[in-house]
């Protein structure tokens, strides 16, 4: 037997069914331990030009994209219509974002070393006395950050390209180029715009909650948060207040499964809140959670009303061809916390990082086993905190008793450290079986006095 085809294991498929992508070359009568794996690339090489491929949105996953590929040689564009988008959005990214992504400290506003978290009856546990002194949570606007990151993206040979996605023309085989309809905004066509195509041989969809790059690719649905979020200016002495602090507001009152916030920016707070399963009363749980605030923020002035879609899981399809969303386009947002930011970025490098290996520097096409290997690396390194998260929203965000549960064992020490060991870090920090132990106990003690609560006040609205 002179050849064996190994037609398919993880992580590897045919390229065609004539060709197999790997096989194994035998010597005759040669022994087993002898044989060796001889890897081919079958994909076509690029004749004078380089990969081509479109970055549709210009937020942390789309500035990450385009600056990962234009630093490799790939000719990219990015397409973008906000370039002073300010979505409503908290702001808070990890200290491990500061490092993998090169972040100036200047557009970090504040640094965030103090958490209180409230529960429905007003009870508040300070958070963040396990912090190191060199940790914090950085809070940012998103209209600083996206805009840096796309600069940067410039400054590395991107193209961006004020304009509106608008579909996008899917080729029926492996080597003909997409074609992108957008209407261009570059202040020579006027203000509505002028109507152009792009040609390109990949696409990656970085365009938000309602991306249009998802519905190209029957993408499918996914369940959605209402977010809303209003910038109060506040008295000097009320900021300060808020120098290094943020604040997480838990209860019906102010979302029936999310929680309220108020985060410190450069010059104002904001504060906001949101709602999967009540969308239509965002504005009463708005007006909630600066009730709950209320003597913090007196005499503040509202600067600024932001509302925004935001994922609440995976969307059913997150690549096809070669077409692969990140982001929340991809529904990369987590349960319990509602975070997002590192997570569009660091999604948009590693599927930019997948077409630059697939691709070898942008010499040849891509196809979609090259960019399945970013899912691939995506669900293998994050899938465990997307699940642990989903579970603390299920049990903790069900009812104000088990809120109170949530807040109350929020004050353990060990419970903080373990929080933001995994938050800063972005892993699912390794626990002491001892305190493991402990943590379980004191929850369910914690989750068995939230029920018979709940029970008391049921018979008190009887």
């Amino acid at each position: 037997m002179n050849s064996i085809a190994l037609k398919s294991f993880v992580g590897l498929r045919q390229s065609s069914p004539e060709a197999p992508h790997f096989s194994v070359q035998l010597k005759p009568n040669a022994p087993r331990r002898n044989f060796k794996v001889l890897a081919g690339k079958f994909s076509p090489k690029l004749q004078g030009r380089n990969l081509r491929v479109a970055v549709v949105g210009g937020g942390p996953a789309g500035g990450a994209a385009a600056e990962t590929l234009s630093k490799a040689g790939i000719e990219t564009f990015l397409i973008e219509r906000k370039m002073d988008n300010c979505k409503p959005c908290g702001g808070a990214i990890p200290l491990c974002m500061v490092g993998e992504f090169d972040l100036p400290l200047d557009i970090i506003d504040r640094r965030v070393t103090k958490m209180k978290m409230i529960s429905p009856s007003n009870v508040a546990v300070d958070i963040g006395r396990t912090l190191k002194p060199h940790e914090y949570i950085g809070m940012v606007r998103r209209e600083v950050l996206d805009a840096y990151l796309r600069d940067r993206a410039k400054q590395n040979g991107a193209e961006i390209i004020n304009g509106l996605f608008l579909k996008m023309d899917v080729p029926v085989d492996k080597v003909t180029p997409y074609v992108l309809h957008y209407t261009a905004y570059d202040g020579k066509t006027g203000g509505l715009g002028e109507k152009r195509t792009l040609e390109v041989d990949a696409v990656i969809g970085a365009d938000g909650a309602n991306s249009r790059v998802a519905k190209s690719i029957d993408a499918g649905d996914y369940e959605y948060a209402i977010a809303f979020q209003e910038r109060i200016k506040i008295p000097d002495d009320k900021m300060a207040y808020y120098e290094d602090l943020a604040e997480m507001y838990v209860g019906d009152d102010v979302s029936p499964d999310f929680y309220g916030w108020v985060f410190p920016k450069c010059d104002h707070v904001a504060v906001g809140t949101g709602t999967v399963t009540h969308k239509g009363d965002i504005k009463k749980f708005q007006l909630a959670t600066r009730k709950r605030a209320e003597d913090k923020i007196l005499g503040g002035k509202i600067i600024r009303v932001e509302a925004h879609p935001i994922p609440e899981h995976p969307r059913p399809r997150r690549l096809k061809g070669r077409v692969a969303l990140v982001g929340d386009a991809a529904g990369y947002v987590t349960k319990c916390s509602g975070e997002g930011i590192y997570f569009a970025a660091k999604s948009g490098r590693m599927c930019a990082e997948a077409i630059v290996e697939g691709s070898e520097n942008g010499k040849r096409l891509v196809e979609e086993g090259d960019l399945r290997k970013y899912l691939e690396k995506w669900d293998k390194t994050y899938w465990p905190t997307y699940k642990v998260l989903d579970v603390l929203q299920k049990v903790f965000y069900r009812s104000d008793p088990a809120r109170e549960a949530f807040v109350e064992m929020c004050a353990d020490e060990y419970v903080q450290k373990m929080t933001f060991d995994s938050y800063l870090y972005k892993t699912v920090a390794p626990g002491n079986p001892l305190q493991d132990i402990k943590l379980a106990i004191n929850t369910i003690g914690s989750l068995v006095r939230a029920n018979a609560l709940k029970r008391e006040m049921e018979k008190l609205n009887v």
